[in-house]
């Protein structure tokens, strides 16, 4: 690999021009792409083979109005009075008649109807039925809805609408991720101490990206790709693409400093460094991709798009850096006598030993055992409340508070019960003759179930032989409590079956986000069996040790513990809560523990190769345990603290989002980032393997002889260019 990627960097750098052309031809076309043909985000959240999944498609047949998105008009009267008084009472007809004259509305339900009128008279609702799912909900349509809303208020009602026609906020650049950027910029700058070097840094990243994310949003036409994935596919993209080239320049600087060649540097830095840049960047790309097994479209599409977003990433970096520093040349080299050059040049002058992380790694290894006791201890009482994870997907009840839909979610919660905001559509379908007979029976035998609030009486549908039953659950939709109920209505669905012929399933938005949710928390076990299993072949094939990949995977298990603690801590109990400004507690969102396994598993082993390898590479060289712990280590500390502080940076500058989905997956990853890089990368590594002497660098013979060399740190490359420059210089 390094050899390819050092002729890699080789023509890149000088076949410059026509590297940044395809480039920027790409984007182009891609832009293009994007404005002529762009489709529409869809954030459905489907289970294709569960009973839910199966008796929404039914329902979409034959009951397209049940199958769609709803909205919902929330109409609270004047303190003191009653929605049911004739001035508001007319009011609310004429904003049902308004609503139902909205492009793609189905149906329009008053409550005269449906009888949606709180016990004390003050509430009512009014429910709108769309027959298409959200992503095709016109922007139109909405603001009709809203206007007749809003028209009742001239009569003194306070509207509200809300209901499932409303979701994420889906892709949003504003203020914060920019000041992340600029941060990660400031953080590039201390660190290379020019600005030259850290807009090379930032410019193959800042492409990179719009690359990955055009090329995303240019599938939507013909691949149902959410806003989530969109954003998540930015979140990262930015990140590990500042991170790898700022690992690959880096090694460039260095050698430019000692006076190599600014072509030739290039070129083994991108066979150097590049190689782990390669390696760290196919670790993410394998554990994202594998979200696609878990048989969950919108999972699919978000771990496919988030790795596509990697790929290019690491293409950028490879190609598109070589040839943006042939056009700055020996210009990237530090000044002579800075403190950059003198690191470089003078590995155990003043300089290197002033350093933080010199002096940092120095003490860590001086009491190993004490250190590691420490770190470990931390961690595990970090991770004590993941042992109270609890998974659903986010509602109303997690929308900004100043949104009309949260105020419409907490209206009807209060007024008429949280399983209002959350009801259950049971299907009836018997094969001989009317179900409206059957679908009455069974409509009996639910309102005995415990934890049901109310039970409608069954809709007909276009089939005979079937009828639609609304269950109104006592308790919210992210509720254990319903996902019990759920569960209870399955368990005696044959014995309805036996008593009224008719077959039961459960349905509706909110039995689809239970069901989604419970596939993923039995996904996660595997799941991080496969990425745990993946990084100790990697990291044995890699490190030739077996001690290194036990303790990487170690310390990967307690990262993502200790970040899931935390994220159930406030996400889920509320500790800080008003603090960080949340607006809802509750269960942490169901993909989230998954999508942290897959980022964190790549960017844990992306800053074991750059931290490790260099040991190795001491040890290599002269035998002595502990001394090549500390020589190999305080080189790539300063780069692996720069960017651990871009990433976290990055994922940070994603929490201020109203977004229920974005804003715990970007805590989870900042904090991640943070644990795993300062915690376990810097701090119980190195201690851990002080601490283990030469028992660290053992493997068998056999297993010697059995895995591939796959030469991560351009040993070999090195040593080629080694002997060619003791050779005499050939004129060109």
């Amino acid at each position: 690999m390094a050899v390819l990627l050092h002729r890699l960097g080789h023509r890149a750098y000088r076949h410059r021009k026509l590297v940044l052309v395809v480039w920027l031809a790409l984007l182009a076309a891609l832009i293009a792409c994007v404005s002529v043909f762009g489709g529409k985000l869809d954030d459905r959240f489907t289970v294709p083979g569960t009973e839910s999944q199966r008796a929404l498609d039914t329902l979409g047949k034959t009951l397209p109005e049940a199958s769609g998105v709803g909205a919902q008009i929330v109409f609270t009267a004047p303190e003191g009075h009653r929605v049911t008084e004739t001035p508001y009472a007319a009011a609310i007809a004429g904003a049902e008649a308004a609503a139902a004259k909205a492009p793609q509305v189905s149906a329009v339900i008053g409550p005269r109807t449906s009888g949606a009128v709180s016990a004390d008279r003050t509430t009512a609702i009014v429910q709108v039925q769309y027959s298409v799912q959200r992503a095709e909900v016109h922007a139109s349509s909405l603001d009709t809805v809203e206007q007749a809303a809003k028209a009742a208020e001239k009569d003194g009602l306070k509207t509200f609408v809300g209901g499932s026609v409303y979701g994420s906020n889906g892709v949003h650049i504003g203020p914060s991720e920019i000041i992340g950027v600029v941060v990660a910029l400031l953080v590039l700058v201390v660190t290379f101490g020019s600005l030259l070097a850290a807009g090379m840094a930032l410019l193959p990243a800042l492409l990179g990206v719009a690359v990955g994310l055009t090329g995303l949003l240019a599938l939507a036409p013909v691949v149902s790709i959410s806003s989530t994935a969109v954003t998540l596919a930015l979140m990262l993209g930015l990140a590990v693409g500042i991170d790898y080239v700022l690992f690959i320049l880096s090694r460039h600087r260095q050698q430019l400093a000692r006076g190599t060649d600014p072509r030739e540097s290039m070129a083994l830095a991108d066979g150097t460094a590049g190689s782990a840049v390669v390696f760290a960047g196919s670790t993410v790309i394998i554990a994202l991709a594998a979200l696609s097994v878990i048989g969950i479209p919108f999972l699919t599409t978000m771990g496919l798009g988030a790795a596509g977003a990697v790929l290019i990433a690491v293409l950028a970096a490879i190609t598109l850096l070589p040839a943006l520093a042939g056009f700055a040349g020996a210009r990237l080299a530090p000044k002579p006598g800075s403190k950059a050059a003198q690191r470089a040049t003078e590995p155990d002058g003043p300089a290197e030993k002033a350093t933080l992380g010199s002096r940092w790694v120095k003490t860590v290894v001086a009491k190993p055992l004490l250190t590691v006791l420490a770190v470990a201890g931390i961690l595990v009482a970090l991770a004590l409340p993941a042992a109270d994870l609890r998974l659903a997907l986010p509602d109303n009840g997690s929308a900004p508070v100043s949104s009309t839909e949260r105020k419409a979610y907490d209206v009807v919660g209060d007024k008429f019960g949280p399983g209002f905001n959350g009801p259950l559509l049971v299907l009836t379908e018997t094969d001989n003759g009317p179900g409206a007979q059957a679908g009455a029976q069974a409509a009996q035998k639910l309102r005995d179930l415990k934890g049901v609030k109310a039970v409608l009486p069954p809709q007909p549908t276009r089939d005979p032989g079937q009828t639609v039953i609304q269950v109104i659950p006592e308790t919210g939709p992210d509720s254990a409590r319903t996902d019990r109920l759920v569960r209870d209505i399955r368990v005696v669905a044959p014995d309805i079956r036996e008593a009224t012929g008719a077959r039961v399933a459960v349905t509706g938005t909110t039995a689809v986000n239970i069901d989604v949710s419970n596939r993923l928390s039995d996904s996660l076990l595997p799941f991080m069996a496969i990425v745990v299993g993946l990084s100790l072949i990697l990291l044995t094939m890699v490190f030739r040790s077996l001690v290194i990949p036990l303790k990487a995977a170690v310390g990967f298990l307690l990262s993502v513990g200790a970040s899931l603690g935390l994220v159930v801590a406030l996400f889920q109990w509320g500790w800080l809560a008003d603090a960080f400004g949340l607006a809802h507690t509750g269960p942490v969102v169901s993909f989230l523990p998954i999508i942290l396994i897959g980022v964190l598993f790549g960017l844990a082993m992306d800053y074991e190769v750059f931290l490790v390898s260099g040991m190795r590479e001491e040890w290599v060289h002269t035998g002595m345990a502990r001394r090549s712990v500390i020589d190999g280590a305080r080189h790539s500390v300063r780069v692996v603290t720069a960017a651990a502080l871009i990433m976290f940076t990055v994922f940070a500058g994603f929490f201020p989002l109203d977004d229920a989905l974005i804003k715990p997956i970007a805590f989870a990853l900042a904090v991640g980032v943070a644990i795993d890089a300062f915690a376990v990368r810097l701090t119980l590594v190195p201690a851990v393997l002080a601490l283990a002497g030469r028992h660290a660098w053992w493997l068998p013979a056999w297993l010697q002889r059995v895995l591939p060399d796959l030469d991560v740190e351009g040993t070999r490359l090195q040593k080629g260019s080694e002997a060619e420059r003791k050779e005499p210089e050939r004129v060109s």
